[in-house]
């Protein structure tokens, strides 16, 4: 493409270069300024009217004769430019087109996304960052090309339709993932990707509860409700801010996570308030008073700070909130027996 552009950029400058050459030399033969002019256009152009002024002496003929030479050159050399452009550009689409046909087909073991909405662009960029081979399918064109142009491997059509999904390799795929906001179209998906490849783990969203029976029976392995989770999420920001704040620290969750899988505890935010016992105690003394029900997991101060590499002798002050985690039913029965506001409760089942 570059090419073609330098190729037009010397031909117009060697064109217009030929304009001016030539009505300044018709001008210096006694030429008025309009007749040069006007020779130079019926001269490159090969319109054929015939000389405006007779050409008697050999030196107008010999520059008439470049100027015709000089100008259809230049002509013609710029409009190969726009043409090599053109042809250009038509080549590479298909070379584009071949390639991520190519690269499609050699998927195995892929995610497929139906949508590029909101959801799915946040799914594919999670992908992308996972390292997760995926392929996206829209049936609108203007996404498609906001997905390429992320270098996402992209294709335009409509999920619902067998064929496109074949085209995509819905055989070879692992997990399918539909995030239309339209429910009848992800219950469709669902049950169309499911008869084409019973092994294929199907995620669905839906807008509405009512949804999810119907999704489920279609074939999906996992419903996911965006504004249920929303709803729930804002709830736990009002209701749970500590717990919360602690949660969202990937590694600390990883490691948290894999503990909950095995046993079944909570955690809970236990409050210092004015006059707590535990006021100029440590952490430590707190786990003791505690009797093994749980442990101090991190330390909220009364500013907001969050101390989650915890040293057992910090002295607890008025006002702090300490985490912990301990088996169901213990922590509320000393929070209770010593005083303490006991503000969350997580089981170890629910923290995802």
């Amino acid at each position: 493409m570059q090419e073609s552009f330098k190729r037009i950029f010397i031909g117009t400058t060697f064109f217009t270069a030929t304009l001016v050459v030539a009505v300044v030399g018709y001008g210096l033969f006694g030429w008025t300024l309009l007749d040069s002019i006007y020779m130079v256009v019926i001269t490159i152009f090969g319109v054929g009217y015939g000389e405006v002024n007779p050409l008697r002496t050999p030196s107008e003929k010999i520059f008439t004769i470049f100027v015709i030479i000089a100008g259809t050159s230049s002509a013609v050399y710029t409009v190969g430019g726009f043409i090599q452009m053109i042809a250009e550009g038509e080549i590479n689409k298909a070379l584009d087109s071949h390639k991520k046909n190519k690269d499609i087909e050699n998927l195995k073991q892929h995610i497929i996304i139906c949508g590029f909405g909101r959801m799915g662009q946040i799914l594919a960029h999670q992908m992308q960052e996972a390292r997760q081979p995926f392929v996206i399918l829209d049936r609108d064109s203007i996404r498609i090309s906001q997905a390429e142009a992320l270098g996402y491997l992209a294709q335009i059509g409509n999920a619902t339709d067998e064929e496109m999904l074949q085209a995509i390799g819905i055989e070879k795929a692992k997990i399918l993932a539909t995030v239309l906001p339209d429910d009848a179209a992800n219950v469709f998906i669902t049950l169309t990707a499911r008869g084409l490849n019973p092994k294929l783990k199907i995620l669905a969203r839906g807008e509405f509860p009512t949804t999810e029976k119907k999704l489920r029976l279609a074939g999906a392995d996992e419903v996911v409700l965006p504004a249920t989770i929303s709803a729930l999420r804002m709830a736990s920001l009002i209701t749970r801010p500590t717990a919360i704040d602690f949660l969202e620290t990937k590694e600390e969750r990883r490691q948290l996570n894999e503990l909950l899988s095995h046993v079944d505890v909570q955690i809970d935010e236990l409050a210092v308030p004015v006059g707590s016992p535990f006021v100029s105690k440590t952490i430590r003394e707190l786990e003791v008073r505690g009797k093994g029900g749980f442990i101090a997991i991190a330390l909220r101060k009364q500013d907001g700070t969050i101390v989650r590499n915890l040293d057992h002798n910090t002295l607890l002050e008025k006002g702090d909130t300490v985490i912990v985690m301990g088996h169901q039913g213990d922590i509320p029965q000393f929070a209770r027996a010593n005083e303490l506001k006991s503000k969350l409760r997580y089981r170890g089942s629910q923290v995802g």
